[in-house]
C-alpha cells in the first residue's frame, strides 16, 4: 500500500502532526524527485536556488514555488498528450490566472480526495443539496467562470438540487420552501461562495422564517469583502445560528494549483489540512519556520500533483497555526487561521529569484 493509500485508508483529517510528518516526508521526496526528472523548469528551478535535488531531513526543507509561478511559467511533468484538463484560477480583467495542467492520474486522485473530505462533513450518502446561488452561474456561457465551476464541482457531490437565487440574483423564495418541504426535516447539503451565502443568504432571507437547522453548509472564499463589513467568522456563524439555526457551518480553504486538497473547518473554527497534505507557516522576513502562534506565509503541502509540480508552494496568504492536535479524534494535525492575503512586497524577492531561476 502506497503513502497516499494508507492516507485515504484513514479518516480523512485523523492522522496527528508528528506521525504525519514521519509518513508523508519520503513520499514528498520521491515526489520531488519525479518533478525534477520530468519537468525542465523546476529541475532549473531546484538546481539554481535550492542547490540541486537531495532528500529533505524535514517537511519544512522541501523545496518549494511561489504559487504565482503558475501565473508565468507553464509547469508540466507529463507529456503534453497526457494532459486532460487545465484548470485556471480565478482573476478580474486583464489579469493573469494559473495555469494547472492536469493528466488523468492527478485528476482521479484529486476527486477521490475531495469526495473524501466532503464525506467526512456530510456523510457517506449524497443528500439532497440547496445551492445559494444560480443555475445561470454555469448554464449561461457570460457567466461561467471559476465561480460557474467551484458550482458544478460540489453538485456531484449532492442529489434533488435546489438553486437559492434567479437568474438577475434575486432571492427565490418559492424554491427554497419548495426545498424544504421536501427536504427540510433531514440533513441537507448546502453550498456557496461565503460572500453569497452573506449577501444573498442571510441578508436576503433572514426575515423569511426559514428553519436550516438540518443543512449542513460548506463555503468558501469572499472573506476580504466581509471584513470590510466587520464580518469575521464568529459573526458569521452565530448570524446564521441565529436566523435560520444553523449550526453546522464549516468553511475550507484551498486553491486551484493545489486542487483536492481542502483544509475543512473542524467544530474549533481552525482549518485542517487532510492526512495526504500539510501546513507550514513561513516568517515572511528570514523565510525561516515561524513557531506555533506566530504569523507568517503560509506554505501548502499535497501529495496529489503528479502531473504539474505543485506539490510545495509557497501561498499569498498569511495565517497562523494556532493549534496542533487539539480539535479531538477527528480533526488531528496543525489548525491553520487564515489572516489575509500577503502584502505584494514582502513575496516579490522569494518570487523574483525562482522566477528568473526558471526562465
Amino acid at each position: 500500500m502506497t503513502i497516499l493509500e494508507q492516507c485515504f485508508a484513514r479518516p480523512p483529517y485523523s492522522i496527528p502532526a508528528a506521525e504525519r510528518e514521519a509518513l508523508l516526508l519520503g513520499a514528498f521526496n520521491e515526489l520531488t524527485a519525479h518533478h525534477h526528472a520530468h519537468c525542465a523548469p523546476y529541475a532549473r528551478i531546484v538546481d539554481g536556488y535550492w542547490g540541486g535535488l537531495r532528500a529533505a531531513d524535514s517537511l519544512a526543507d522541501l523545496p518549494y514555488l511561489p504559487v504565482s509561478l503558475f501565473k508565468m511559467r507553464r509547469m508540466l511533468s507529463v507529456s503534453d498528450d497526457d494532459i486532460r484538463v487545465t484548470l485556471t484560477s480565478s482573476g478580474t480583467t486583464g489579469q493573469a490566472v494559473s495555469q494547472i495542467l492536469v493528466d488523468r492520474e492527478s485528476s482521479m486522485l484529486q476527486q477521490k480526495a475531495l469526495a473524501n473530505s466532503l464525506m467526512h462533513v456530510l456523510g457517506p450518502k449524497r443528500l439532497p443539496m440547496l445551492v445559494i446561488d444560480t443555475d445561470a452561474v454555469f448554464k449561461d456561457p457570460r457567466m461561467m467562470s471559476a465561480r460557474g465551476a467551484g458550482v458544478l464541482g460540489q453538485m456531484r457531490f449532492g442529489r434533488d438540487h435546489a438553486f437559492a437565487l434567479t437568474p438577475d440574483l434575486r432571492p427565490d423564495i418559492d424554491a427554497v420552501r419548495d426545498f424544504l418541504a421536501k427536504h427540510g426535516d433531514a440533513p441537507f447539503f448546502m453550498f456557496g461562495f461565503t460572500f453569497m451565502v452573506w449577501a444573498n443568504l442571510y441578508e436576503q432571507f433572514r426575515d423569511a422564517g426559514l428553519d436550516l437547522s438540518n443543512g449542513v453548509l460548506i463555503h468558501s472564499g469572499g472573506w476580504k469583502k466581509l471584513v470590510e463589513k466587520a464580518v469575521d467568522n464568529q459573526v458569521f456563524r452565530a448570524a446564521l445560528k441565529d436566523s435560520f439555526g444553523l449550526i453546522r457551518v464549516h468553511n475550507f480553504y484551498g486553491m486551484v494549483e493545489q486542487i483536492g486538497s481542502i483544509f475543512m473547518e473542524g467544530p474549533d473554527g481552525l482549518l485542517y489540512p487532510p492526512n495526504f497534505s500539510d501546513v507550514i507557516i513561513r516568517n515572511p522576513v528570514t523565510w525561516e519556520l515561524a513557531p506555533v502562534g506566530e504569523p507568517g506565509v503560509v506554505q501548502v503541502l499535497s501529495l496529489l500533483p503528479r502531473s504539474y509540480p505543485g506539490h510545495s508552494l509557497l501561498t499569498e496568504d498569511m495565517g497562523v497555526i494556532e493549534a496542533v492536535d487539539a480539535g479531538g479524534d477527528e480533526w488531528m494535525g496543525k489548525g491553520l487561521r487564515i489572516l489575509g492575503r500577503v502584502a505584494k512586497a514582502e513575496l516579490r524577492g522569494c518570487s523574483d529569484v525562482i522566477a528568473a531561476e526558471a526562465a
